[in-house]
């Protein structure tokens, strides 16, 4: 198994209601390290090259509105096989279709509103990890 960084997002709905240390705990019981946190507010600009794979999706403008209306925290995870291993740990987009004990099982609202985003591929992670921090120790 190989040690691997990836990129993961506490959404607006997550700081708003105070989550991130019960998200945090999540994370580091399921065996991930998080080596890298900033909370951020997101600006229009920002969000929308993030989520530029998105923007002729009809859902594209309210997503880029949300992840700009309250501060994000912004994170890099490292532990074995972490893409995969986070992905596990987020749950399903849809937090009803989620599997108990997950982040989204347990703290999400809706599925618009699903508390954490995460790389889908280390390429994908290495990119957006380069989008938020530009230290060479957290970003390399």
């Amino acid at each position: 198994m190989a040690t691997e960084r990836t990129f993961s997002i506490l959404k607006p709905d997550a700081t708003k209601r105070n989550l991130t240390g019960a998200v945090n705990a999540v994370i580091e019981k399921a065996g991930l390290r998080i080596v890298g946190q900033r909370r951020i507010q997101m600006s229009r600009a920002q969000a929308e090259k993030f989520y530029e794979i998105h923007k002729e999706r009809p859902f594209f403008g309210e997503l880029v509105e949300f992840m700009t209306s309250g501060p994000v925290v912004v994170q890099v995870l490292e532990g074995e096989n972490a893409v995969a291993r986070y992905r596990e740990v987020m749950g399903a987009t849809n937090p009803a279709n989620a599997d108990e004990g997950t982040i989204r099982k347990t703290f999400s609202e809706s599925v618009g509103e699903n508390t954490v985003h995460g790389s889908d591929s280390l390429e994908n992670a290495k990119a957006e990890i380069a989008q938020f921090f530009q230290d060479a120790d957290i970003a390399g």
